[in-house]
């Protein structure tokens, strides 16, 4: 097929000589942008819609020789008529290092435009000194208060307590689960052996790297707990420059000075790279949005209702419609497209059908899955449920990630009691165990009353912490199939079973959608996860000087 007849209109051999080093190609109808200035990339989309022009001729004409072009198109599209959707087509990705857990939990708060990818808990260690010091955050507001030795010494043995175990945790789950149990694959057979049967040097290796990595990721998923907020962490954000503008007002308006200062710090980075897609976070439009962002904060605090104790972890279904409503609502959802009526005349006619009818429908909509990417239509977001729930501060880490729903949480506290993984009796740390939660108790009632938003900080992960959520059918399917996959951590695999089971009993019949639920337990779920992960490795050619020994 000769592409260049689809194409409007073609270019010289000098045009397409200069294009191909701002498009993918100069000679086909699909191109992809890669003209390296971000300014000019969004500016070229939006330019795009306004003209009858092709976005190649665009280029050419009123971009090449023009540096500013793209900075004077935003300029007066976003200060002159505020066209938010604008924003929208400059896209950055940011890395943002060394922020505590309490700030990170501030930037994925937010639902639409921006990506994450933060460090893991569950791979990375936390027991390694930088400069003589664990890594946790020391922001002015309270190293220079009165609160100084008191806040670090709680941070210290918390750090403390979690490095004191991480060897002899790895040795417990090791021995309680020898290599021996297991299964690897063998390449000369192609199938999967105990492995003792392994004998070839490189199998024997790789069943070490997938036993390491399975053992020492469920260790550190045991001793989390033990990490308190203040423990600092690393994250990517990927997104566009009307959520990145957002998030600076958020960040701005923080009753916490590290928040505020990550606010101003990307904002300056934004600055060079896609200027005008921020701009208006650093003027009166950004300052009266702060402004109202903390008066929001302070008019919920004004009707605050008495704080009182959450007796240990739950997970309760507070609110649902009855069955016969919300199967109405989704059937409707289901048949409507196809209907040519209005969906007030689909749902008249749907709540006529015999219920058994109804649950045929939805049956026959549940069968079509057969794996969990399958994603249920978006006939069953017509259905909703609002959740409490009370887990330990890791397992809301976890939960928070699911961002196509409605979450409330509250400041972290250690009022709720704390969970204490059974392991740790096992090697001998429940009494340091208990010991650190305890210290964490003083030093946050000493810093409560003069500095509540900063004593969030010393608060450990293995604290209970309330929180709440409002959520359709259609992505509880997907948190429920993923949160309960084996090479979960048991903590959440819990919350999403038991979310799973009360749906179960107030719908029966539209939790069907549900097909790949997994309601077993597990000792080292993440196994089958690393032998994939193995196997993908030993695909790959080892880069030039990488150690091919098994790693612990």
């Amino acid at each position: 097929m000769d592409t260049t007849d689809t194409l409007p209109e073609a270019f010289t051999a000098e045009e397409r000589r200069i294009l191909e080093g701002h498009f993918s190609n100069a000679t086909d109808g699909v191109f992809v942008i890669t003209t390296p200035n971000q300014v000019d990339r969004g500016a070229l989309m939006s330019r795009y819609s306004r003209s009858s022009k092709s976005m190649r001729r665009i280029f050419l004409d009123e971009f090449l020789h023009n540096e500013n072009r793209g900075q004077e198109f935003y300029e007066r599209v976003l200060m002159e008529y505020g066209d938010d959707s604008v924003a929208e087509l400059g896209l950055v990705q940011v890395a943002v290092e060394g922020l505590s857990n309490i700030a990170v939990k501030k930037i994925e708060d937010r639902r639409i435009g921006l990506s994450f990818l933060e460090k893991s808990s569950r791979y990375v260690s936390w027991a390694a000194k930088t400069d003589g010091g664990y890594a946790y955050y020391r922001g002015a507001d309270i190293m220079k208060s009165k609160y100084e030795n008191l806040y670090e010494d709680s941070c210290d043995t918390s750090f403390g307590v979690y490095s004191k175990y991480v060897d002899p945790m790895k040795k417990y789950i090791r021995e309680t689960h020898p290599i021996e149990e297991y299964q690897f694959r063998d390449s000369e057979s192609g199938c999967e052996v105990p492995f003792s049967k392994l004998r070839g040097e490189s199998d024997i290796k790789s069943a070490h790297r997938i036993y390491n990595s399975t053992t020492g990721a469920q260790a550190l998923d045991v001793l989390r707990g033990l990490l308190p907020a203040s423990a600092t962490t690393n994250v990517g954000v990927a997104g566009n420059g009307r959520a990145f503008e957002y998030l600076i007002s958020v960040l701005k308006s923080s009753r916490l000075y590290e928040e505020r200062d990550l606010g101003s710090r990307i904002a300056a980075e934004l600055q060079r790279v896609m200027g005008p897609f921020v701009k208006r976070a650093g003027g009166r439009y950004g300052e009266m949005l702060q402004e109202y962002l903390d008066d929001l904060s302070s008019r919920a605090g004004k009707y605050a209702i008495a704080q009182k104790t959450v007796p240990g972890q739950t997970v309760r279904l507070v609110e649902s419609e009855p069955e016969h409503r919300a199967l109405d609502m989704v059937v409707s959802g289901l048949l409507y497209p196809q209907s040519g009526q209005t969906f007030e005349s689909v749902r008249a006619a749907v709540t006529r059908l015999p219920h058994a009818k109804k649950i045929e429908i939805i049956d026959s909509f549940a069968v079509l899955r057969q794996n969990r990417r399958h994603r249920p239509p978006r006939a069953f977001e017509l259905a909703s449920y609002t959740f409490d729930v009370v887990s330990n501060f890791g397992i809301f880490r976890d939960i928070h990630r699911h961002r196509i729903l409605t979450m409330q949480r509250q400041p972290l506290t250690p009022h709720h009691g704390f969970d204490m993984p059974p392991e740790m009796e096992s090697v001998g740390g429940d009494g340091d165990f208990r010991e650190c939660m305890q210290k964490t108790r003083e030093a946050f009632s000493r810093m409560e009353e003069a500095m509540p938003d900063q004593a969030q900080y010393v608060v450990n992960f293995a604290f209970n912490y309330p929180y709440m959520m409002q959520i359709n059918l259609r992505e509880l399917c997907h948190l429920v199939e993923l949160r309960t996959l084996p090479q979960g951590h048991p903590d959440y695999r819990l919350v999403a079973q038991r979310m799973y089971q009360d749906v179960k009993k107030a719908h029966p019949a539209l939790s069907g959608i549900i097909k790949f639920a997994n309601m077993s337990g597990y000792d080292l779920g993440r196994m089958d996860s690393e032998k994939r992960s193995e196997g993908k490795r030993k695909n790959l050619r080892p880069p030039a000087g990488a150690d091919a020994d098994p790693q612990d």
